[in-house]
């Protein structure tokens, strides 16, 4: 009756702990994979997606259908927090421009709070603010601060270089870049590093 029971306890009483990370890490990665690509990756055969590069394009990922998602915000917050720890980084914020990393930016932020190592959000905004502050990054960041840099596509690298640039201007210490999803094409991820900062992406085109 009883037969697997020591097999099946031991799998859980003698596998690691970071085995276990491993594979909850590596579950929720296939499980945004497959809502990205059921619900975001849009196809053509004539391209007839203008990318904001302004070339058009066959294919299209709408990412906001997976980042402003309650099941996206749970998986992109917990998938990017595993990433910055396994690069062994530990920033004090993470964020990027506006809009597109915002929600990616606040879904790492409560993923790190209920792991009780809190990471700040912050926002770039595209022009500095005409009043108030007038200040173009907002969130609960300092100058001297180290923060990632996020971004939900990767094309030709022009709003992430954007928000590199508007964060080292305000004082900002960027210790990398982290995108959702690089297209692979038109040299993004080339002008990005040639800011002396290193990319990294969640996934590549040909992961759909």
């Amino acid at each position: 009756m009883f037969k697997g029971w020591p097999s099946i306890c031991s799998l859980f009483v003698f596998t690691r702990p970071a085995l276990i990370k491993s594979w909850a890490m590596d579950n929720n990665w296939e499980k945004l994979r497959q809502f990205i690509k059921g619900k975001c990756f849009l196809k053509s055969d004539k391209p007839i997606f203008r990318l904001t590069s302004g070339q058009m394009s066959n294919f299209y990922f709408d990412l906001r259908r997976a980042t402003l998602s309650p099941e996206g915000q749970y998986l992109i917050g917990n998938i990017i927090l595993e990433k910055i720890m396994e690069l062994g980084l530990s920033p004090a914020a993470v964020g990027g421009l506006t809009m597109g990393a915002d929600p990616i930016a606040t879904a790492v932020a409560y993923s790190s709070y209920l792991r009780q190592k809190p990471v700040e959000a912050f926002v770039i905004r595209k022009e500095p603010k005409a009043h108030g502050t007038m200040k173009q990054v907002e969130g609960n960041v300092s100058e001297g601060d180290h923060v990632i840099i996020l971004d939900d596509v990767l094309t030709t690298g022009k709003s992430t270089i954007k928000a590199i640039e508007a964060a080292r201007a305000a004082g900002l210490k960027t210790m990398a870049a982290i995108v959702l999803l690089d297209r692979a094409e038109h040299e993004g991820r080339k002008n990005v590093e040639a800011l002396g900062l290193p990319l990294y992406s969640i996934f590549r085109k040909e992961d759909f």
